[in-house]
This record gives structure tokens, C-alpha cells and sequence, in this order.
């Protein structure tokens, strides 16, 4: 399965028609607002991330990687892949073995889907929410709310945030695809970096010399 699909079921919905404020669960949203103002005030942070994926039948994946937010920008390192974007440019760089390639998109292009930079105002706009029963994850007390989409056709009908009760930090998400799949992502080692330079977050072509470009821009 494609690297970079995974990602971004992790980090590929759309947002959709809001829903009236009656559908929203004021418990669950002191819960998110608290979450989005804790890391919209980091600025920039670095994590470590797991990613697991389970079929309705049981087979499943299991992936690690780390990834790296500074505003709009952020940067993913995944096994064989790394996906940079500058706020502006995306570039999807996959080396494995004596190969190497980069694929360059608009940023723009993104602004609708779940991304680092965005998953935590994702609730804002779009989607039914409630606040379920606490329980515990990484040995910690989290609060968990389910987000629904409200659009039939939706990639993810429903997302879970868990949400460490002590610190609001995000430890992870789940995401059900509505057909028995359930992609599961966590947090590890998380670190505010507000000071991250913007060339991290910037491919250089000129450091990869005979590498094949794909410029879909």
C-alpha cells in the first residue's frame, strides 16, 4: 500500500457543510479547544509517530516515523519516503535502494485535507462531535471524542482524538473508514520546536543530483 496514501488517510478528509451547534457536544468541545489552543501555542513541535492499520478481517500494517510542524509548514519521515512542505510547495521524496524521485505539488491544493498542520482545528468546521468515556491510553487518564463526518461519501466516517486529561496534548487518533478498516496513529516523544529554521521544511533539488522529477504544479 502506498506510503503516502497512508499518510494522508492519517494526515485524507474534507471538510464539509458545518452542522448546526445543536449536533455539537459542548463537553467535547472544551476538551478540543483546549487541545488546539495547546498547539497552536507551541508554534512548532517534533514527534515521533506509530501507525498501525487493521482490514475487517484482521490483516493489517505497522509503520513508525517522525514529523516535524512549524505553522502551515511541516516535514514526514516515513520508512523510504519524506514528505516536505514549505507552506507553499509540497515534495513527496521516495529513496529506496539506487532510486530516487520527487514528486512536486501546490500546497494549495491540500488546504481541504487533514494534514500535521491542520488536525488540530480539523473539528471546527464540518463534523458532528461527543465526548466519550474516559479511559486510559499510555498509561495515561485521556478524554476521547469522536468526531463524525456528516457528508455520506466521506473517506472516514468517524475519527476518535485521545487527549491527555492533565496536559491536553494529542497522544494519538483513530480513524474507521466505514468498511471495517481502522487506522490508528500515536504520539511518542513529542517536543515544542517554535525555533525549527524554514530550510528544514524545504527540498533542495540541488542536493540530488539525477534524481527524477515529477512536477505536477
Amino acid at each position: 500500500m502506498n506510503l503516502k496514501f497512508l499518510f494522508f488517510a492519517f494526515l485524507a478528509f474534507w471538510f464539509f457543510v458545518a452542522p448546526s451547534e445543536a449536533q455539537k457536544d459542548p463537553k467535547a468541545k472544551t476538551v478540543l479547544d483546549a487541545m488546539s489552543q495547546k498547539f497552536q501555542g507551541m508554534k512548532g513541535f517534533t514527534a515521533n509517530f506509530e501507525y498501525t492499520f487493521q482490514d475487517e478481517e484482521g490483516a493489517g500494517d505497522q509503520q513508525s516515523g517522525e514529523v516535524a510542524v512549524l505553522g502551515n509548514k511541516y516535514r514526514l519521515k516515513l520508512p523510504d519516503q519524506e514528505i516536505y512542505n514549505d507552506g507553499k510547495t509540497v515534495w513527496t521524496f521516495i529513496q529506496t535502494g539506487g532510486y530516487k524521485e520527487v514528486t512536486i505539488d501546490d500546497a494549495t491544493l491540500m488546504e481541504d485535507e487533514l494534514t500535521p498542520s491542520n488536525i488540530y482545528t480539523l473539528y471546527q468546521s464540518g463534523f458532528n462531535y461527543k465526548l466519550l468515556a474516559d479511559k486510559t491510553y499510555q498509561g495515561k487518564p485521556i478524554s476521547t471524542v469522536e468526531l463524525t463526518a456528516l457528508k455520506s461519501n466521506a473517506p472516514f466516517k468517524q475519527v476518535r482524538l485521545l487527549v491527555e486529561k492533565s496536559t491536553q496534548q494529542l497522544l494519538g487518533w483513530e480513524m474507521f473508514d466505514g468498511q471495517g478498516g481502522v487506522f490508528t496513529y500515536s504520539f511518542k516523544n513529542l517536543k515544542a520546536s517554535p525555533s525549527l529554521p524554514s530550510s528544514y521544511f524545504f527540498f533542495d533539488l540541488k542536493k540530488y543530483p539525477g534524481i527524477e522529477v515529477i512536477d505536477l504544479r
